[in-house]
């Protein structure tokens, strides 16, 4: 006999459901889950801390002609088992499978591609004044999370809809926690909101309100307001122009049922708080969030087992630089937008507290608070991934850039990050930063060279970027000692006939690799800003085809370069350009998808051979 999870291939087979069947069907969404990401890896915690919130949504709304858009993205696995993707759910995040954040082309439930944070309130609004201007009754939710609520975006949005009449409902997703930690006014104030005794006491007398008189919505708004107005006076969403409800259990599934279904005959903006756990019935999960929030493969009765010894990541090589450099320079100080972990600043945060910055998912504030750092005479170090770099162009340009300030950029994930796929994905850093006058771009072949290059940055007194990839290198031991590299230059690691290969950053390793097949000559170029010119011309004129390799799109990147320089002095010399193509490539095992774009020594191999055949 199927269980009641197995009969659910899309909303509206949960909505056939009696309300009280609801509970059974999110202990078995629970247990499914747990189980199918043990498989797979992916996000966990999130996702456990979200299973009532998706089914009471489906549940209520009349999905998709109503549209949900989930914040960040996720947090949304069970979103698509209801929604027709159970069995699919054994490809998540896997080369021709289904991706772990939503997808427009995947589903007509995935109503907004996401992948960023903070982005939902704009959208929904969006779809909610969609349905305005085409007379519809059709609703708009956007959940998002508390993490996300620190980034202005939000707040923008929030600001935009408070002014408007459109039937949208913010529903914040309160589990006192993003990824890491979260920091700021605002969750202090949701803290202080929660923590009242006599708050929580009457806010459940509002529920029962609501709950036992739903056909009197306009007596239990006002019994609500009356609530509110004993206890909280006029709360930051009320003067945004919301209507305030909450806070309530997010995982009592009556309670979230009978309040949205409530909210759905309201018209206007509506703003509904929920209170979640994250990890929510998966004990380990609930004890350490964070270790579970995205997770390889794992036994679900074990847990995740500590790994041995292994080669250090480029994430660990740049956590140890910052602790080394920190203690010899009290000026250096350490930035991160909500990516402690991630960003491998655990160590640093813990030994230098003071000079440990965690600014919330605020990329373009992080970077304009590094400038003001920078401008009374700090060093600032702001460790960020290549695609949340992005969102902070205007502010690297305008005020780091411009001002020609000492901040240093520790760029994380620069190139294909493999499961995550294209909303993650560094494909375009070294193009539109090179672009940037004033800025220093610097590649790191291996361990130790990421690491004298983050030395050779702080020694600048002007902008500069260390852009290195996901996880491992070649396996090269950093060395302990410092040393400034000579700015500008790169090296020759291989002496070869007729074929240059110039390999920037990561493409260093399958570069030797290939040349050993062509022999060819092999430089390791290190510098895309400044371009090592006369490296560039001396290969040029001893070599009858250049070859750049970048993992990096080739439109811009460092290729781009290299034929700026030897046009920039009459050379017509063939070059072949090798980097990521344009397309946005979605999620698989980084290997195969670099040996897909062709830049494995066998692709590089292949490459050439076309080109020169001889």
């Amino acid at each position: 006999m199927p269980t009641l999870l197995e009969s659910i291939t899309s909303p509206e087979d949960l909505r056939r459901l009696e309300p009280q069947q609801l509970p059974q069907l999110a202990d078995e969404l629970r247990a499914f889950l747990v189980e199918s990401v043990s498989k797979t890896g992916g996000h966990l915690s999130s996702n456990l801390g979200t299973v009532e919130l998706t089914v009471a949504l489906h549940y209520v709304f009349n999905t998709p002609q109503d549209k949900l858009v989930w914040d960040v993205g996720h947090q949304t696995y069970a979103h698509k088992i209801l929604t027709g993707r159970r069995e699919a759910m054994a490809g998540l995040r896997m080369a021709g499978g289904i991706s772990g954040f939503p997808k427009r082309s995947e589903s007509e439930f995935d109503t907004f591609g996401t992948g960023h944070s903070s982005t939902s309130i704009s959208a929904a609004l969006g779809m909610a004044a969609a349905a305005q201007l085409a007379g519809s009754d059709d609703r708009a939710v956007a959940i998002i999370g508390d993490g996300a609520m620190t980034g202005g975006m939000a707040f923008e949005a929030l600001n935009n809809a408070g002014a408007m009449d459109a039937n949208l409902l913010v529903i914040l997703n309160d589990n006192d926690m993003s990824i890491s930690k979260p920091v700021g006014a605002l969750n202090n104030y949701l803290a202080k909101l929660m923590s009242g005794r006599f708050y929580a006491k009457v806010r459940s007398k509002s529920e029962s309100i609501l709950k036992g008189m739903p056909q009197m919505l306009e007596f239990a708004k006002r019994a609500e307001e009356h609530v509110k107005g004993m206890v909280t006076p006029s709360t930051l969403f009320e003067e945004f122009g919301f209507n305030y409800i909450g806070p309530i259990d997010g995982h009592d599934l009556d309670v979230l049922v009978t309040t949205l279904q409530n909210i759905r005959q309201l018209q206007g903006p509506q703003f509904l708080h929920i209170v979640t756990q994250k990890g929510k019935g998966y004990v380990r999960a609930e004890q350490d969030c964070i270790l579970y929030h995205g997770v390889g493969k794992f036994d679900p009765v074990s847990g995740i087992q500590p790994k041995g010894a292994a080669k250090p990541t480029y994430t660990q090589v740049f956590g140890e630089w910052l602790c080394d450099m920190a203690e010899q320079d009290d000026k250096l100080v350490g930035i991160t937008p909500a990516m402690c972990e991630g960003s491998g600043m655990v160590e640093f945060s813990e030994r230098f507290p003071a000079r440990y910055f965690d600014v919330g998912i605020a990329e373009q504030h992080a970077l304009t608070f590094a400038a003001g750092l920078a401008c009374e005479g700090y060093k600032p170090v702001v460790a960020i991934y290549s695609t949340f770099l992005q969102r902070a162009y205007d502010q690297l340009i305008h005020d780091i850039a411009i001002q020609n300030l000492p901040v240093l950029l520790a760029i994380d994930r620069g190139g294909l990050v493999g499961a995550d796929g294209a909303t993650h994905a560094g494909s375009f850093d070294l193009s539109f930063l090179r672009c940037i006058p004033n800025m220093t771009v610097m590649t790191p072949a291996d361990e130790n060279e990421c690491r004298q290059m983050l030395y050779t940055a702080h020694t600048l007194d002007t902008p500069t970027a260390v852009r290195y990839p996901r996880g491992t290198g070649p396996g090269v031991t950093p060395q302990a000692d410092l040393a400034a590299l000579p700015v500008g230059k790169g090296e020759l690691r291989r002496s070869g006939k007729k074929v240059a290969l110039l390999a920037f950053g990561s493409m260093l390793a399958p570069a030797l690799e290939a040349a050993a097949q062509l022999d060819a000559t092999v430089a390791n170029m290190r510098f895309v800003k400044p371009l090592d010119a006369e490296l560039v011309l001396k290969l040029a004129g001893e070599h009858d085809l250049l070859v750049t390799l970048e993992e990096n799109v080739i439109q811009g990147g460092a290729g781009s370069a290299v034929i700026e320089c030897l046009a920039q002095h009459g050379l017509a010399v063939p070059v072949l350009l090798l980097g990521l193509p344009d397309a946005y490539l979605e999620q698989g095992e980084p290997s195969r998808m670099l040996a897909g774009c062709g830049l494995d020594a066998a692709g590089i191999v292949a490459a050439v051979r076309r080109r020169y055949p001889e």
